[in-house]
């Protein structure tokens, strides 16, 4: 074990080890490269959509990493009141992009400034608000954690498989044996550099891994740096450069439901990665990560961006290298400020081709599915109707992945909910426990054949087998005198 791991286990929680400066920035920018292309999404989409000048859209992106890097400091480091002090990653929520585009396209216009509007008056209605989500720890027992945890993986597989294959779906080459190709590349050097490195280089392994398959693509001819000089190397950020924002009902109502979302995405995160480092969270440290999740998102607008929430990917990150400590993520908070402070940088990882992050993501986002199987498997299934909950929560998840069309007929606030497999999932899961686990009555005494324990079936020359005084210890068994009986495999 190394010197920097044995501090972090000292610590008295995981959280809190200090790994050093220099480890601190290493892995926190592996943090900023694995949820870069995501927070950069948001502004690219919306700004495209209001029609925004090349220039105005690289503003929007920088606002989003200048808002997200402070929402993650304030998220790992806390003050009073606001911030779990947990390893999460914040940035532009992807819950709202939908409603927000809608918000900017609607025929009675308000543009930017009505988003911006709407989503600082549905913060602050989910500031108000938080204290009933952060009461409800106790219905988010392992099985709803679990499932919530698997969700959140498999949700974000199409994420990583749209990476591999080039990221843009119109760009010529989208798909290609090439992007794959890149992409499995990255996938191979992240396995071969786990197994066969050190403690650090295999921590380091995404990372490492990200920079050989853009070296690789550069020498393939598929990483463009040319824009890398093109425009400012330094600016601050322009307090309402979009205009002030313009508040209107219908945009603040559509965007509460974005909020409510946001806020259950986020309990899902806080309490996925508390399972996945090994801490406790409780309801008051649910409701700090809850509170600093709305003031960033009614103080992001200010700078021009958008709503804020933990980004998933950065929870698999979390597991697959082991890195526990929280000011690791403080650190990649730090490095978003300088990014949206030094937009030549912003514009250096941007050059990262788009199938090299999918290689990588695709063990991020699978850890995270893996990491809540193994909570689902702590789960007691005999005799009770825990496995229904799992199959049904599960799939009522996956019918956004499967069929993303599924919802397009209904309200727009029933689809603007549902149309999230994290959320679809995280509702169904604790609406079903509560019905069959808490609200015990009508339940009846016997169980669903879906769910019932198997009998216990023994052989009447096994028993018969057995003397007086034996015992079974470790899969092992003794006879009186504690002396092991040899146990061999029937010949047939």
């Amino acid at each position: 074990m190394t010197e920097t791991q044995a501090q972090g286990l000292d610590a008295s929680r995981p959280e809190d080890g200090h790994l050093g400066i220099f480890a601190n920035l290493a892995y926190g920018f592996q943090h900023v490269l694995t949820m870069y292309g995501g927070i950069v999404a948001v502004p690219l989409i919306l700004g495209q959509a209001a029609g925004l000048s090349p220039a105005d859209i690289g503003l929007l992106i920088t606002a989003s990493l200048f808002a997200g890097g402070l929402a993650t400091i304030l998220q790992t480091i806390g003050i009073p009141f606001f911030g779990c002090q947990l390893p999460l990653v914040q940035g532009v929520s992807f819950a709202g992009v939908a409603t927000m585009t809608t918000i900017v396209a609607a025929k009675d216009g308000g543009g930017l400034p009505a988003v911006l509007g709407a989503v600082m008056l549905a913060s602050l209605c989910g500031l108000l608000i938080t204290p009933v989500f952060s009461r409800v720890i106790k219905f988010f027992p392992p099985l709803v954690t679990g499932i919530v945890i698997t969700t959140i993986g498999l949700t974000l597989m199409p994420v990583a498989a749209r990476w591999a294959m080039g990221g843009n779906n119109n760009a010529p080459g989208f798909g290609s044996v090439a992007n794959i190709g890149l992409a499995g590349m990255t996938l191979a050097f992240v396995l071969i550099l786990s197994k066969v490195g050190s403690a650090a280089i295999s921590r380091l392994s995404i990372l490492l891994s990200m920079i050989i398959g853009t070296i690789i693509a550069t020498f393939l001819g598929m990483a463009d740096f040319s824009k890398i000089t093109e425009g400012p190397i330094f600016a601050l950020p322009t307090l309402f450069h979009f205009g002030l924002p313009s508040f209107g009902a219908a945009a603040t109502i559509s965007m509460v439901i974005v909020i409510i979302v946001t806020l259950v995405e986020t309990s899902a995160d806080i309490l996925a990665i508390g399972e996945i480092i090994g801490t406790k969270v409780d309801s008051h440290r649910l409701g700090d990560g809850l509170r600093a999740d709305m003031l960033s998102s009614l103080i992001a607008p200010i700078f021009g961006s958008f709503t804020q929430s933990a980004f998933a990917q950065n929870v698999g990150l979390v597991a697959v290298t082991g890195v526990k400590s929280r000011y690791v993520v403080a650190c990649a908070g730090l490095i978003l400020v300088t990014l949206g402070l030094l937009p030549v940088m912003g514009r250096v990882i941007a050059a990262v081709p788009a199938s090299v992050l999918g290689g990588a993501g695709l063990v991020l986002f699978g850890t995270v599915a893996a990491s809540g199987i193994r909570s689902l498997s702590k789960v007691e299934y005999a005799n009770n109707m825990n496995l229904v909950i799992v199959a049904t929560s599960l799939g009522f998840g996956m019918i956004p992945i499967a069929a993303p069309q599924f919802y397009e007929h209904f309200p727009a606030w029933f689809s603007t909910i549902f149309h999230s497999g994290i959320s679809s999932a995280a509702i169904m899961a604790i609406a079903l426990n509560l019905l069959f686990n808490h609200l015990k009555l009508g339940n009846s005494d016997q169980q669903s054949v879906f769910v019932a324990a198997s009998e216990r079936i023994l052989r009447y020359q096994d028993v018969a087998g057995l003397h007086e005084g034996d015992y079974f210890l470790d899969g092992q068994l003794y006879d009186a005198k504690g002396k092991p009986v040899q146990i061999v495999h029937d010949a047939h």
